[in-house]
């Protein structure tokens, strides 16, 4: 039976700025198991990355946690030093980053940059880090890895970049890699070859995933689980085949029909979500998707639902889901009412 490996509760995070407190993220709850591989889905500022930011304890400034807990492999990430956070950084959870470009560093080489993950994190010795250097780049399918040490990441391209900034996550073998959009930068052929890396390393070395990303065909041919966020909330949670066959958050359901489908009509216009996103200076009282909703009411307006549990693995925050069971509960009661009459 595998193990919690990431347990997070009733986080809150906000950034305190000039303009006031911006709730990033407002009350979210995600859970995983070893060998996981969890998409986490929504719309630019819906608070994806915000997340990843902090499972890894890098909030910038002037974000912080007012609330909740994050717990990883058996450590209370939200009450860890910076020194200590160093310790599993790269170690035991890693992270990809969305441009690679921007991170890593132009002024270094390739080699000196995977060289310094391996020198925090492992007691091995000069000649055996240039020699796993050289495995990781090879793993990756980076060719003449032994030339491309000695380069600088403007020499690469992008594929290239991507492909080294897997490496250095991958370098120490983390629990855990978190991908924020790793394949925007890139074309279609790169981005299948980074998907197809990823889930082959992700099986060698039993890793749990993280995959943040607006592609739903990315999550839906990597992923066993998806966690759907709106305004900094987790609206809906399943595996994957209940969020794509059987959605149930009217947000959900709206991203899916946004998707171009194959078997589409000729001219068949794509269905956008009407409205525009929340101002998270001052969210809503109620459902933050409720303003864009066709089939909201008036208590959507005024209260946040509780999540109704569909079945075991999939939930949902929606009020129509708490309409339909207390109709199907009252027509249960006048049913056996009517049998008891006759």
């Amino acid at each position: 039976m595998s193990k919690t490996l990431l347990d997070i509760k009733n986080l809150r995070l906000s950034f305190f700025t000039p303009a006031g407190e911006v709730k990033a993220l407002n009350d979210v709850s995600i859970s995983m198991q070893e060998g996981d591989v969890l998409g986490i889905v929504g719309e630019s500022g819906s608070g994806k990355s915000v997340t990843a930011s902090a499972i890894m304890g890098i909030t910038a400034y002037p974000g912080k946690i007012i609330g909740g807990t994050i717990d990883f492999n058996g450590h209370r990430i939200n009450e860890m030093s910076e020194k200590e956070l160093r310790k599993i950084r790269g170690k035991e959870v890693s992270m990809i980053f969305q441009d690679p470009m921007t991170s890593l560093n132009p002024v270094y080489t390739i080699g000196n940059q995977i060289r310094e993950v391996l020198r925090l994190h492992t007691d091995l010795s000069r000649k055996e880090i240039y020699e796993r250097s050289v495995e990781l780049l090879k793993l990756v399918g980076i060719n003449e890895p032994e030339k491309r040490l000695k380069q600088y990441p403007h020499e690469l391209s992008g594929g290239m970049r991507q492909r080294v900034m897997i490496a250095m996550a991958l370098a120490c073998e983390p629990k855990l890699l978190i991908a924020d959009e790793p394949t925007t930068a890139l074309d279609v052929t790169i981005q299948a070859q980074i998907i197809d890396l990823m889930t082959e390393l992700k099986n060698k070395i039993n890793m749990s995933i993280i995959m943040i990303t607006h592609d739903l065909g990315i999550v839906a041919s990597m992923c066993n689980r998806i966690a759907v966020m709106y305004a900094g909330k987790v609206v809906e949670e399943g595996t994957t085949d209940e969020i794509f066959y059987n959605p149930k958050h009217e947000y959900t359901k709206g991203l899916l029909r946004s998707i171009p489908k194959i078997d589409s009509e000729k001219h068949e216009k794509l269905i956008p979500i009407d409205g525009t996103p929340v101002d998270m200076l001052n969210p809503p009282a109620g459902c933050p998707f409720a303003p864009r909703c066709e089939k909201c009411m008036r208590i959507c307006l005024k209260r946040m639902p509780e999540f109704t549990q569909i079945t075991q693995t999939h939930k949902s925050a929606c009020w129509m889901l708490q309409k339909e069971s207390f109709e199907r509960e009252r027509r249960r009661e006048n049913g056996q009412d009517n049998r008891k009459a006759n």
